[in-house]
């Protein structure tokens, strides 16, 4: 894929843990309509298991090589994302203040999480309960392209990736770039890199992104290739996947 291809090195990292991941987790199982989330999906915060595994993914980070280390950080705006990213580049010597190989980071709305439109805080039983015709057109579309009134759809998350991987082409020919972001943008990123089908991305999407999880791909020459996904080496203690957001 243009843009993406230009890059010497593309890693990926989901938020770690969040208060959000917390309550998707206390409703699973039980016949709640509702993820019991009261802030907005912008504000969510992470949660102290969140704060940690970000700090451990900064150590991660602080153990590349030279020629491994990200020269740019991107992150979506959301709360848990861009707190996920101070922590962790704080971790590294090369995010130091006045360090001669600092790393920038900044923020790019295009990374956001996907909208859930009217669904928004609704679990699946609150979804078929509350907006039955809905459900329905799901399952006669399929997840990959059935848009929620209001919200997105996986094919829309494509669009707006292949924008801002557009983008980063002009921005940092030959770089390094840390992207800090959303399960859905982790996964819709691997369907973009690896030219994958309908069928196997949601195959892949099946097993869930961790929090604060470490997925990298190098330039072999010709275009960037998967060194490895979803890697939860780095962390500690395992700790749980976490469901929306």
């Amino acid at each position: 894929m243009a843009g993406v291809n230009a890059l010497q090195q593309l890693t990926l990292t989901r938020h770690g843990e969040s208060t959000g991941n917390l309550a998707w987790q206390a409703v699973q199982g039980t016949d709640a309509e509702e993820s019991g989330i009261t802030e907005r999906d912008a504000d969510v915060p992470l949660s102290d298991t969140g704060r940690e595994q970000a700090a451990a993914l900064g150590r991660r980070l602080a153990a590349l090589p030279d020629h491994e280390r990200p020269t740019l950080a991107v992150a979506s705006p959301f709360r848990r994302t861009v707190d996920t990213a101070r922590i962790a580049l704080a971790q590294t010597p090369y995010a130091a203040p006045g360090a001669s190989d600092g790393v920038r980071l900044r923020v790019d709305e295009r990374l956001r999480d996907r909208d859930q439109g009217i669904m928004e805080g609704l679990t699946p039983l609150g979804m078929r309960r509350r907006h039955p015709d809905e459900a329905a057109r799901l399952r006669r579309l399929g997840k990959f392209y059935y848009r929620p009134p209001g919200g997105e759809s996986w094919a829309d998350l494509a669009l707006r990736l292949r924008s801002f991987y557009r983008d980063l082409e002009a921005e940092a020919p030959g770089g390094r770039v840390l992207v800090v972001t959303h399960d859905a943008i982790v996964v819709m990123t691997r369907y973009l890199v690896e030219n994958l089908t309908e069928h196997e991305v949601l195959e892949i999407e099946k097993e869930p992104v961790a929090n604060a999880s470490f997925s990298c791909w190098q330039h072999n020459g010709s275009e960037l290739q998967a060194i490895c996904y979803n890697d939860r080496g780095h962390l500690l203690t395992s700790s749980p996947l976490g469901g929306r957001p």
